[in-house]
């Protein structure tokens, strides 16, 4: 038999890292579900063309510009939300970033604390300042954007990352241990390679014909927007999603087989 999906029409989300890439995907497709969408990113200009953009299909957007690594300005957007509102119903946490210098002998403290805090620090504000609001509501869903490298280790995207998306996985997973008693779900989303903005911090260029080959931001964006629009009883933990021409899968093909 069948099942309708979850209507969006009277949903509140937000999306954090919403002006480019994966945010600015999940933005527009909760959008066309039928979510008021709230857009949050350091830079008010992409947020703007987003938000334009899912109003010129005839989505309801707004903007809350915010440096996520800063405590009390995710206080201050969650706050406002919950002014304007009244309630937050799905919380896409996907602000993250990454260094172009990532190997242990490059790597600097100042480096460390941007990758960290970029990455963990400010999916844990985001989440903290959010559940009151979900519990006093009684339920809601946070999608969390992991990585792979969230559950694999390589040096491809560097120590800071792979501990930082590590620990967002758990993070996700002890969401749920505590909060599934008030209707909370959390699911945690890790892509592999997915043709976004931070492509372009990676220390060996990615060519456009690799890119194209990639997962592209709108499929998980579609992937997001499937989550939220789930049932109230169903939770998705985690899920990995990867380009079927994966460059690490070709890589190990490539490799001469060795004999045991």
């Amino acid at each position: 038999m069948e099942q309708d999906m979850r209507s969006l029409d009277k949903s509140i989300a937000w999306v954090t890292g919403a002006g480019s890439g994966i945010g600015e995907a999940a933005a527009l497709a909760l959008a066309r579900a039928g979510a008021t969408v709230v857009l949050t990113g350091r830079r008010s200009a992409p947020l703007e063309q987003v938000a334009r953009a899912i109003e010129a299909a005839g989505g309801r957007a707004t903007i809350e510009p915010g440096d996520l690594m800063d405590a009390k300005a995710v206080v201050r957007i969650a706050d406002g939300i919950n002014a304007a509102f009244g309630r937050l119903d799905i919380l896409v946490n996907n602000a993250g970033l990454n260094i172009a210098e990532r190997s242990w002998k490059q790597l600097q403290p100042d480096g460390v604390d941007e990758v960290i805090h970029g990455n963990l620090s400010s999916a844990f504000y985001c989440v903290t300042a959010v559940l009151p609001m979900m519990r006093a509501q009684g339920g809601g869903i946070l999608i969390h954007t992991a990585s792979m490298a969230g559950r694999f280790v390589s040096p491809l995207s560097g120590p800071g990352y792979t501990a930082a998306k590590h620990g967002v996985v758990a993070m996700s997973h002890s969401i749920n241990i505590e909060e599934c008693v008030n209707s909370i779900r959390s699911t945690v989303v890790c892509p592999g390679e997915v043709a976004t903005p931070i492509l372009d911090k990676r220390p060996v260029p990615v060519s456009a014909e690799d890119r194209a080959k990639m997962v592209q931001s709108a499929d998980v964006g579609d992937l997001i927007c499937y989550i939220a629009q789930l049932p109230a009883h169903v939770c998705i933990n985690e899920v990995l999603i990867t380009p079927t021409w994966n460059r690490s899968y070709v890589a190990l093909h490539k490799q001469p087989h060795v004999k045991v």
